[in-house]
Order: structure tokens, then sequence, then C-alpha cells
């Protein structure tokens, strides 16, 4: 069984090679899909009977670790320095700084990394985080699934 658990944030950020408007300093309403997989608890004394996880523990997970690290900071490669320079320079602004370029594909596959190890069978279902589905906007997301191999 899968399940799917969505949730939003805001963050600025630029991709600085970018030939077109994306290479200026903008923001997104981001959205970020969690999908688990693993199997039905099947448990009538347990308050998680019939569920894979309860939603608001899939929430609350990604919550702490990605969304509220990201939400209203700016997301900023480390070789970008002008920008890095210029965040730096602002005392007590939120900026996190990345290892690659904040692409909705990077941020995918980073969130997934640091959620992976989060979603870990706790349950005794074989529970395993099996994609996370990142909007950079309502028409435009990249997936990082278990499979992908970078």
């Amino acid at each position: 069984m899968r399940i799917t658990r969505r949730l939003e944030f805001d963050a600025g950020h630029r991709i600085p090679n970018h030939q077109s408007q994306c290479r200026h300093l903008h923001g997104h309403r981001y959205a970020i899909e969690i999908t688990l997989k693993g199997g039905v608890i099947d448990a009538s004394d347990r308050p998680d009977d019939g569920m894979v996880m309860d939603f608001s523990e899939v929430k609350a997970i990604a919550k702490r670790h990605v969304v509220d690290p990201w939400d209203h900071a700016f997301l900023v490669w480390r070789d970008d320095a002008p920008v890095a320079d210029f965040l730096a320079g602002m005392p007590g602004h939120k900026t996190v700084v990345l290892d690659r370029v904040p692409t909705a594909e990077n941020l995918a596959r980073l969130a997934f990394a640091l959620l992976d190890p989060l979603y870990r069978d706790s349950y005794g279902n074989h529970l395993r985080l099996e994609r996370v589905r990142l909007y950079e906007t309502p028409n435009c997301w990249a997936d990082a699934h278990r499979d992908d191999t970078n």
C-alpha cells in the first residue's frame, strides 16, 4: 500500500547559470509530497489500526526536517558567491546553503536523502519512503524515487 502526504512552503532561490528569468532572485510557493510504502497495520488495539502510518506523523517528520527549515528561507547554492555573500551580510536572514544548485530536481533529491532514514520500518510494516515529489509551480515538479541512482 502507498500513502501520500502533501505540505506547502514558501522559499526563494535562483539558478545562477540559467538562460532565462530563473537566474534572478525570486520565490515560489513550493509543495512537497511524501509517498510511503508499507503494509497496512492490522492490530485492533493500536491507534494506527488500518493505516500504513498516521498522516499526522508523516506530516510531523517532513515538517520538522524539510518544511520548517526551508519555509520562508532563501535556498542558495554555496558556489553562488554574489548571493551567498549578500545574504551573509543580512543579520538574522533565514538562508539555507546547499551543496547543489537549488533546482526542483536537486531539492527533491535532497529532501529524499533527508527523509529516507526517518521513515524506516519503525512500525513493523516494512515502511519505506518511496517518492518525494517537489512542485516548484503547480505545473512543474520533480520526482525523486527510491530506485533513482543519483
